[in-house]
């Protein structure tokens, strides 16, 4: 599969610790690492390589130039659906009706998207990960016809996007739309949290041994400025893995 890292913060913190801790675990999820961040002059960046973090020529490079961040995307990328390519690592961002970049993260597989097919032949890789994104951008667009959305909406669009894409999906997200940082996993044990005293970061596996929080299952989660604002309900659709997942992932030693 995947591993996923986000972070929150109510001021600008220097990040590249947990970035260097992160990009290690690549060593089993060799098929490519990205990463959102906001450069020295302010401007968000999409960073994308389709090669092995620890074995990248740039990887370090970029992480050791990483400024004081107070939200940030990364991503490391083991191969299920979708060649080793450029256009098939994440994060995947784009533009809303109202010039809103929003940017996701995934670590999951579709099994059940018949929504989705529609991207097949329009989308620049080939991955369901660009497909969820894909769909997330046309609901996201079709509900600003009347204009901009609230926050509280912007919330609900993603608590309903994850009610229904989970079913019988594993869809682990992390999903920044320039001021709220959503969060949402459907497998157990799968994205913890760990708080820091100005905020919180995220990550598919604990990044070291200190006391990292087992994010709720089936819940959407919603942090700007390093606080949690919003949270919601539980829905149904908790992702079982079965005997030919269990087996799949034991054939590529994760």
């Amino acid at each position: 599969m995947c591993e996923l890292f986000g972070a929150s913060f109510s001021r600008e913190t220097d990040i590249r610790d947990h970035l260097r801790k992160f990009y290690s675990h690549s060593v089993r999820h060799p098929h490519g690492w990205g990463l959102m961040r906001r450069s020295a002059d302010g401007l968000t960046e999409i960073i994308r390589e389709p090669v092995r973090a620890t074995g990248s020529r740039i990887n370090s490079q970029v992480v050791e130039e990483t400024p004081p961040q107070t939200t940030a995307l990364a991503h490391i990328r083991l191969a299920t659906v979708g060649a080793v390519k450029h256009d098939n690592c994440h994060p995947f961002t784009g533009f809303d009706a109202v010039g809103r970049r929003w940017t996701m993260i995934h670590n999951g597989t579709i099994y059940s998207g018949r929504q989705l097919m529609s991207y097949l032949n329009t989308q620049s890789g080939d991955t369901d990960s660009e497909r969820v994104f894909m769909y997330l951008m046309d609901k996201v667009r079709g509900s600003q016809r009347t204009g901009d959305l609230s926050p509280e909406q912007r919330f609900r669009l993603i608590e309903d996007l994850t009610a229904e894409l989970s079913p019988r999906n594993k869809l682990n997200l992390i999903i920044f739309d320039g001021e709220l940082l959503y969060v949402h996993k459907n497998m157990k044990s799968t994205l913890y949290a760990k708080q820091l005293p100005d905020g919180y970061i995220f990550s598919t596996q604990p990044l070291d041994s200190e006391e990292w929080e087992d994010l709720p299952l089936a819940r959407v989660l919603a942090y700007k400025n390093g606080e949690k604002v919003m949270e919601s309900s539980r829905s149904s659709s908790v992702f079982v893995p079965n005997l030919d997942y269990i087996n799949a992932m034991a054939a590529m030693n994760i």
